[in-house]
């Protein structure tokens, strides 16, 4: 799956503190086992783009330290290496950050502002189920070092344990970032989720939160992204649109009323895209004749591999495309920030369905087409 830049939060700290009489705010750092990388850099945010601010040499002892000022509470990121640990601060902020870089589930300690214990709760939450997927990592590691010619069947054997670990992962995510509701913990918390996934329950708490957090940046276009994502959700009216064909042929979402249309977006270079392809057109040649259709909407930049995989892949329905990533009008029109992405479609136009996936799109066109 190719990811657009969605959100500057992911598997990440978050510092936010109250006033006080200071006209800057200081990262005091302690790294243990860094290796060979010996230079800090801090990014902090320009024009939504992070970009680096400050730069310091790690001591022998591993210490370093940052003193900056920012016009208002805004995220920073402090980097090492292939590590990094997004911060909110605000003039005033006394923050201690120790970590040991050796640490694969990246646990952490952080302090010196007035959200921190809520944070290190969250963070103690987030690393026990890493602690707990990377033993699940080690015992299939070791199965299959013993196995090599049984790994597929290993992996789905395990499969379900993962599965119910990230479930679990997210529900008390859920859990957290409502009960502190209006924070800026609780706002990092709903941003580790995935926005496809979670879509509904991302867009629900913008609505809640747009009066209490105001003036941060992130925030802010958190909120103006989410309401825009409001507009394709289920049940609401499929936004109009009209696109090309390869042979300049225009084709619009209106011609296809009164019919359940799958408009699925794609690309040649999307490997999941490619893997889902042969449930689509399975589903396709099922109910073809039972007033169901496909539009393949292509994120494609060169017409020839566009054309090239739907005759690999035997897609015999329209196909459409502005040739402009993930920076077409259509796909910045349906908030498409992920491929595979799809939406189905009722005879009066109404999105009745996203995302679905092989025999989960079969099932719904098996009732819905009754």
């Amino acid at each position: 799956m190719r990811l657009k830049n969605l959100s500057l939060i992911i598997l990440i700290a978050v510092v936010f503190t109250g006033c006080k009489p200071k006209d800057n705010f200081t990262i005091d750092g302690t790294f243990q086992n860094p290796g060979t990388d010996k230079k800090v850099f801090l990014y902090g945010m320009q024009s939504s783009q992070m970009v680096a601010v400050d730069s310091t040499n790690i001591s022998e002892k591993g210490e370093f330290k940052f003193i900056r000022k920012t016009p208002s509470v805004d995220f920073f990121r402090v980097s090492i290496g292939n590590h990094e640990f997004m911060l909110i601060a605000k003039n005033g902020d006394e923050i201690k950050l120790e970590a040991d870089l050796a640490d694969k589930s990246m646990a952490y300690k952080i302090s010196g502002a007035n959200e921190v214990e809520k944070l290190s709760e969250l963070n103690v939450i987030r690393n026990e189920f890493a602690k707990r997927v990377e033993k699940l990592q080690a015992d299939f590691e070791t199965k299959v070092a013993g196995q090599p010619q049984n790994r597929a069947a290993i992996l789905e054997q395990m499969k379900p344990q993962y599965e119910s670990y990230i479930n679990q992962l997210n529900t008390s995510t859920l859990k957290f970032a409502e009960d502190n509701k209006g924070t800026l913990a609780g706002f990092y918390a709903m941003n580790t989720l995935s926005p496809q996934e979670f879509e509904r329950q991302l867009v629900k708490y913008a609505e809640e939160i747009k009066d209490d957090i105001k003036g941060n940046a992130t925030v802010d276009a958190f909120i103006k992204q989410m309401a825009s994502l409001k507009t394709v959700q289920v049940g609401q009216l499929a936004p109009a649109f009209t696109m090309k064909t390869a042979d300049d042929k225009p084709i619009s979402l209106s011609d296809y009323k009164g019919k359940f249309i799958l408009v699925d977006f794609w690309a040649s270079w999307c490997q999941p895209c490619r893997q889902e392809n042969p449930n689509v057109v399975k589903v396709y040649q099922k109910f073809k004749d039972k007033n169901f259709d496909v539009l393949g909407v292509s994120l494609d930049t060169d017409k020839a591999a566009w054309l090239g995989a739907i005759k690999a892949d035997g897609l015999t329905w329209s196909h459409v495309s502005e040739l402009k990533d993930f920076n077409g009008e259509t796909v910045k029109k349906y908030q498409v920030q992920a491929i595979p992405a799809s939406f189905l479609i009722d005879p009066a136009g109404k999105i009745v369905a996203k995302n679905l996936r092989g025999d989960e799109l079969d099932a719904f066109l098996t009732k819905s087409l009754r």
